[in-house]
C-alpha cells in the first residue's frame, strides 16, 4: 500500500467532487446537516487548487481523499466560546479544512496520514499548532481527531453562523 499526499491541480477537481458527493451522503446518513447545502462546491475546490491550499490522497495509484491546508488564517477561529485555544489566540497555526476520504478507504491509515503531513508543513512554516473544527455531530472525525492527538479546545462559529466544535493540536 503506497500513499502518496500531493499538491491537487485542476484535473483533479472531478475526482475530489466525486470524494465530496460521498462525504456529503455519509454525513447525511448519520443525520447531520454538515455539508448538505452544496458545500464544498466546485468554485471552493478550484479557489483552493488556485489558492495551492488543496491536496489530494492517492493510494496505490488512486485519487481516495482531499482536504485543504490554510496557512494564511482562520477568521472563524479568532474567537473560540466556552474554551481556549491550546496555544492562546495567535495566529502561529495552520488549519485544515474539508477533510474527504472515500468510505472504501477509510481505516487504512489515510486520516492520520494527512495530519501527520499537516504537522510536517506546520512545523516547516514555524507554526505552532494544528487547527481543525467539526460539525458537532461527526462523531467519526471527532474521533480520529481526538486519535490522533488533537484536544477539543471549545465552539466557534462559521461565517453563516453555524456552530462548529473546535480542536488544536501542538506540534
Amino acid at each position: 500500500m503506497k500513499i502518496v499526499i500531493r499538491k491537487s491541480q485542476i484535473s483533479d477537481a472531478e475526482k475530489m467532487m466525486a470524494i465530496f458527493d460521498e462525504a456529503r451522503e455519509s454525513i447525511r446518513s448519520l443525520g447531520i446537516d454538515q455539508w448538505q447545502n452544496g458545500y464544498p462546491h466546485r468554485e471552493i475546490i478550484e479557489s483552493d487548487i488556485a489558492r495551492d491550499y488543496s491536496r489530494v490522497v492517492d493510494l496505490d495509484g488512486k485519487t481516495v481523499a482531499t482536504f485543504a491546508i490554510i496557512c494564511d488564517g482562520e477568521p472563524t477561529y479568532d474567537k473560540i466560546y466556552g474554551g481556549n485555544w491550546l496555544t492562546g489566540e495567535t495566529d502561529s497555526y495552520i488549519a485544515i479544512h474539508r477533510v474527504a476520504i472515500l468510505i472504501s478507504c477509510r481505516g487504512r491509515g489515510i486520516a492520520a496520514q494527512i495530519m501527520e503531513y499537516a504537522a510536517d508543513v506546520a512545523k516547516s512554516l514555524g507554526r505552532r499548532s494544528i487547527r481543525i473544527d467539526t460539525h458537532r455531530g461527526n462523531i467519526v472525525m471527532r474521533k480520529m481527531l481526538e486519535k490522533n492527538g488533537f484536544s477539543l479546545c471549545g465552539t466557534i462559529y462559521l461565517e453563516n453562523g453555524d456552530e462548529r466544535v473546535a480542536y488544536e493540536k501542538s506540534v
